[in-house]
């Protein structure tokens, strides 16, 4: 008999980690496995396929045995964030061909910066833009009929300009799809080789200068998504589910018509694990579920903030410098991960990151031909990991990382204990500005929320992050190094519809927001039918993006269940004036001058799928020296013998005090003097200082 697999398998830029929930299984954690595998930046799909291979050994299980596999992948952010992108063609509404090249009246980092700021090129250069004739009104009222023999000719010229990807997104489509899906019908005809995206499939809400770019990354990704896709499903037969940008998940077929949802994938997994620890395994985080979560990976660290459980999401992001509007977690990435490159700056000044030696060749203490120093060397030297990576997988040649450490050293003119701690100082603080753009600039406290740090390298600057930030306590899950595999199993199936109606609040007929949200609920259901998902097994939540009349920009409140009604109208603009209060320190609650316009209606379709289960453990002895294995010498302000731990060998109760090495399969916990670490009931580490 079959047995029920459930596989996670996030691939970041140094390791692919797999994580293999059996759910037949009996006990806690319903027999959870991890294991980890090297990625393969020339084909993600073939470290995609070793990490099963690899797994499914582990567990004595064949192919057939897999029910369904979750995957959160960076091959759509990668090709954003290294600026890869192919010949990219744009048709647009005739007399806005240059919505591109205007795009927004803004500069980076302020109007100081305005002088030294070189704009950037489009994605698509004016000369691969094309223009078609029809012309709707916002409200989606046809002012011009969509003329065909314009698209014919747009039509032919990418077709004779052998440009595959193309992006279409029309004036006002959002209240009126008719006239982009008579384009892609012309498409079809005309030029049947093109990946095409329209934009009021990707992104159905106004703005033009943003939809139109969302809709052509979508175009951009498709390919090198589709291909991807198919790779794995040659390797691998069973169900492939992918982690979108919003926190869930959704089938490869589904992600192949809007890969665009996937371009926060992998960082988007781990913030949904952190919630899950958050919310299934109290861990002295106050009780009230908020935290800071840190996933440190060997190229970059991406930072969110989950608040009663649930990670904070966004409309506003960017990927690289394309402006990307859908729902997404809000996470802030800052290039300081374990393969961060340490440098001397022409001024003589010692920077960290963001370039990253990645996977290939990777740090010098790999052995595989790098020639710079990275953070992971840093703590190599120091000893603040052990010699080998993975449980003696992969071995470490310290002796070549202090080496590339003493020459960096020497030519800053300090100890090399000095230069490798200094590297380390920079990485932590890069983390903790990250930390405070997803914070303190979004009116949070930093102060207020436990920090759960993850991933390979997440744990290794816990310590000081402490220092540096104020934060009360730092959480290290189980097995932290697979923690965003894992929670690829912890999420639900999830796709997001949205609609642009603006209208001022008193002006607002309740029969419109009936009817919107009853269109928005039968498109998720649609959507939800076509994952397998039954009647009584979807769910559905609804939003709304409002702002006071003159605003520029929206503040996203969950709308109640039940009918659209004045009651329902009335709670939602309750809770905008609360948001807005909570986000800016004001709102205008009873002031008539500053009407509240409602702008876009959403709904969130949700399939639930089921999750690991999670079980107490019982306390331990309180004597936590069970887990030590030994000393080495480990440098933190002065070189001392240090004790060293294995993780798994700690229970409930134990104390660990610093100076302490925590070590277990996948990452490294440096316990700081002055610093403590408790096991809880589920298997977290806490730390206090």
């Amino acid at each position: 008999m079959a047995r029920r697999l459930r596989i996670g398998i996030d691939t970041g830029g140094t390791f692919t980690d797999v994580v293999a929930l059996d759910m037949d299984a009996p006990g806690d954690g319903g027999g959870l496995v991890t294991t980890k595998t090297p990625s393969t930046p020339a084909d993600p799909a073939e470290g995609f396929a070793a990490g099963v291979g690899k797994v499914l050994g582990l567990l004595g299980a064949g192919p057939e045995d897999v029910a369904s596999l979750s995957h959160g992948t960076t091959v759509a952010t990668n090709r954003l964030l290294e600026d890869r992108i192919d010949d990219l063609g744009f048709i647009t509404t005739e007399g806005f061909e240059s919505v591109l090249e205007i795009a927004r009246q803004s500069v980076p980092d302020g109007y100081g910066n305005s002088y030294f700021w070189v704009k950037p090129p489009r994605i698509v250069p004016v000369h691969r833009v094309r223009a078609v004739g029809g012309r709707l009104d916002h409200t989606g009222a046809e002012l011009r009929p969509f003329d065909e023999e314009s698209a014919v000719a747009a039509a032919r010229w990418f077709r004779d300009a052998g440009i595959l990807a193309i992006g279409v997104c029309f004036l006002h489509s959002y209240a009126d799809p008719s006239h982009e899906l008579a384009m892609r019908d012309v498409l079809a005809r005309e030029h049947p080789d093109a990946v095409v995206s329209l934009s009021c499939e990707v992104l159905r809400e106004y703005r033009e200068y943003e939809r139109s770019v969302t809709t052509l990354v979508d175009a951009a990704v498709k390919p090198a998504m589709n291909g991807y896709l198919a790779r794995i499903a040659e390797r691998v037969a069973a169900r492939l589910l992918v982690m979108k940008s919003n926190g869930g998940v959704l089938s490869a077929e589904e992600v192949a018509r809007q890969p665009i949802t996937t371009v926060l994938s992998g960082p988007a997994a781990g913030a949904l694990g952190a919630a899950f620890v958050v919310a299934h395994r109290g861990h002295g985080t106050g009780g009230h579920g908020s935290v800071v979560t840190l996933d440190g990976g060997g190229t970059s660290t991406d930072v969110a903030v989950v608040l009663d459980g649930e990670p904070t999401l966004t409309t506003e992001g960017t990927i690289g410098r394309h402006p990307v509007k859908i729902p997404m977690i809000d996470i802030v990435t800052v290039g300081a991960g374990g393969g961060s490159v340490a440098w001397r700056s022409p001024e003589g000044a010692l920077k960290v990151g963001p370039r990253s030696a990645g996977a290939d060749p990777g740090p010098l203490c790999y052995g595989r031909g790098g020639t710079e120093v990275t953070v992971t060397d840093a703590h190599a030297v120091l000893g603040r990991i052990p010699p080998h990576l993975l449980g003696g997988e992969v071995p470490l040649d310290v002796d070549a990382a202090r080496t590339g450490v003493e020459a960096l050293a020497e030519r800053l003119g300090l100890p090399f204990e000095r230069a490798a701690a200094g590297v380390l100082e920079i990485s932590a603080w890069n983390q903790a500005n990250a930390i405070r753009q997803i914070t303190v600039k979004r009116g949070l406290d930093v102060r207020d929320y436990p920090l759960v740090a993850f991933g390979g390298s997440g744990p290794l600057l816990a310590c000081r992050l402490l220092d540096v930030l104020g934060l009360p306590a730092a959480v290290i899950p189980e097995n932290p190094g697979n923690l965003s595999a894992f929670g690829l199993l912890t999420v639900d199936v999830k796709n997001d519809c949205v609609r642009t109606r603006v209208v001022r609040d008193a002006e607002l007929d309740p029969a419109l927001l009936d009817g919107v949200y009853a269109d928005l609920e039968g498109e998720a259901a649609g959507a939800l039918e076509r994952e397998g998902f039954a009647e009584d097994g979807r769910r559905f939540a609804r939003s709304a993006d409002l702002r006071y009349y003159g605003q520029a920009f929206e503040v996203r409140v969950p709308a109640p269940a039940g009918p659209p009604d004045e009651t329902f109208r009335a709670e939602v603009v309750r809770r905008f004036h609360d948001a807005h209060e909570a986000l800016y320190g004001y709102c205008y609650r009873d002031d008539p001058r500053h009407p509240v316009e409602w702008v876009n209606l959403r709904v969130s379709g949700i399939g639930p799928i089921a999750r690991p289960r999670v079980t107490e453990r019982p306390p331990g002895d309180g004597d936590a020296s069970r887990a030590r294995t030994g000393t080495r010498p480990v440098h933190f302000d002065a070189w001392e013998e240090t004790a060293v731990y294995r993780r798994e060998k700690l229970a409930p109760g134990d104390v660990v005090e610093g100076p302490a090495v925590i070590e277990e399969f996948g990452s490294t916990l440096p316990l700081h003097p002055g610093f403590t670490a408790k096991p809880d009931g589920y298997g977290n580490l806490v730390v206090t200082r």
